[in-house]
């Protein structure tokens, strides 16, 4: 097959290869159902790696433009149409068409949109799109999954968890610069089982645990539900303020330290590099295990990219814990823990006594997606998806909201973290937005001490799209002037 490339253009080659195919499939000039070239025999036609053409393939099948075939090939899909497109004629529309002609009409006469045709955003959601799942590929996985292994897809998997999987864990790992072996590797029920089982291991009541504040919500709660007793350092532009960590180490001898060095939830900083070194360093001299939660660590939009506090340390010091749910669908409930000595066998059998092992065939069928190269193409288009969002909810924040609000711009993950003007507080807000249509997370849940979040809130930028984000923050700055109104009239 011909396909003109130019090996001098800044368009990289296989967004090339993509676009031509999909010019063809969308113009109709490869109908549904042509088979495509091997990847192996047109990378060699073109003079190209086979890793590029695949790539040109994966990001078709994430849009439903291809399907590939186990043992026949990959080839063109029919167009995606139930019912015939109307005439512009049409008078019988769906329901939700007919509310959005409401809502159009309304709007020119000026007047409000009623309560009941108004949707609810709700911008303090901690998921991403479900839009952007991949939902067919992963289809494929799991039909493919039970061909291959029939019965055995049911039984379960090693404690440790399916061992495919872990081998292809420490290679996604590795390519982010963190050096393991599957025997350090542990599946979990998602990140929140790994959370549990370091807090079941490591915590008694009466304990203290290290955190930043703010930190992860859930994250409190479950400590809180241990009868253990949580201490906030504060964070930064650069993260938790390392310096202020010796004197709590000192005065309060934690049994954890819980960090999130990578795109904090719910602040979306990162911790510096030489913080990086010094809480590693600190840790050891207090012998206070750390638990490293990277739980969007791979989504970076701008700026270097750091190393894992695992990658820096020296063996044993840190519990290294991330996943898949953020990233691919929620309910696969798969994350997982790397861990080396004593501490790992020990996570293996309390994970053992909570649920015997993870999901099986959910296992199997999520190391065949990410170890054919999809998983690599879904997270470079969420990248792609999400640094357009946040750019677009920054740039709303910015002409919708109050000009003393104060935010750090987040190079990554899924959340603006927002500080509210002096007059106003989360509590008071929250109330007064539910009205206007719209919602947010508001900052006491996240620090240990709840009354020092009152001046914040979080807002995703992930799970909407740009013309959603536009809507929610013209609402929040509606809710805000409101709630300043009625601030000053109180006085």
């Amino acid at each position: 097959m011909r396909i003109p490339l130019d090996r001098d253009s800044k368009t990289p080659l296989y967004r090339q290869i993509e676009a031509s195919f999909r010019k063809a499939i969308e113009s109709g000039s490869l109908p549904p159902q042509t088979r495509l070239p091997a990847s192996r025999r047109l990378a060699s036609d073109l003079g190209v790696s086979r890793i590029t053409v695949e790539e040109a393939y994966a990001e078709l099948v994430a849009d439903g433009l291809i399907a590939s075939r186990p043992g026949s090939g990959t080839f063109t899909l029919p167009p995606c149409s139930l019912w015939p497109r109307r005439g512009t004629d049409e008078t019988s529309w769906p329901l939700w068409q007919e509310h959005l002609r409401l809502r159009k009409e309304l709007f020119e006469r000026g007047k409000t949109e009623p309560a009941a045709v108004r949707r609810l955003i709700p911008l303090g959601t901690g998921l991403v799109d479900s839009s952007l799942f991949p939902i067919g590929d992963f289809r494929k996985a799991l039909a493919r999954a039970m061909r291959r292994d029939g019965a055995g897809a049911f039984d379960y998997s090693e404690e440790s968890g399916y061992e495919p999987l872990r081998r292809t864990i420490v290679h996604v790992l590795a390519s982010q610069g963190l050096q393991t072996d599957a025997r350090n590797v542990l599946i979990t029920a998602g990140s929140q089982q790994s959370l549990a089982l370091v807090a079941q291991l490591l915590l008694s009541p009466g304990d203290t645990v290290v955190v930043e504040s703010p930190t992860y919500s859930v994250a409190l709660e479950l400590f809180r539900a241990f009868r253990v007793q949580c201490v906030g350092v504060p964070t930064d532009e650069d993260g938790m303020q390392v310096d202020a960590l010796e004197k709590v180490l000192q005065q309060r001898h934690p049994r954890l330290i819980y960090t999130m060095p990578n795109f904090q939830n719910p602040s979306g900083v990162c911790l510096s590099a030489p913080r990086r070194r010094d809480l590693i360093l600190l840790a050891d001299r207090y012998n206070a295990p750390i638990l490293e939660d990277d739980f969007v660590g791979d989504l970076r939009y701008e700026g270097r990219a750091q190393p894992a506090l695992k990658t820096l340390d020296p063996g044993g010091r840190v519990v290294y814990m991330s996943g898949f749910s953020k990233m691919l669908m929620p309910g696969l409930r798969i994350g997982f823990l790397v861990a080396e000595g004593p501490v790992y066998d020990c996570l293996v059998s309390i994970k053992r006594v909570n649920d015997l092992a993870s999901p099986n065939l959910v296992q199997r069928a999520l190391d065949l997606y990410v170890s054919v190269g999809r998983y690599q193409a879904h997270l470079r288009r969420c990248c792609r998806v999400f640094r357009e969002r946040r750019d677009a909810m920054l740039e709303a924040i910015a002409r919708r909201l109050p000009a003393d609000c104060r935010l750090t711009r987040p190079r990554g993950g899924l959340f603006v973290w927002l500080r509210l003007p002096k007059s106003l507080s989360a509590t008071s807000l929250l109330p007064v937005a539910h009205k206007e249509g719209v919602t947010f997370a508001p900052g006491p849940a996240f620090f240990p001490a709840r009354e020092e979040g009152e001046p914040f809130i979080r807002l995703n930028f992930a799970a909407f799209s740009p013309e959603v984000i536009e809507e929610g923050i013209a609402r929040l700055g509606r809710a805000m002037r409101r709630a300043c109104g009625a601030a000053h009239g109180a006085k």
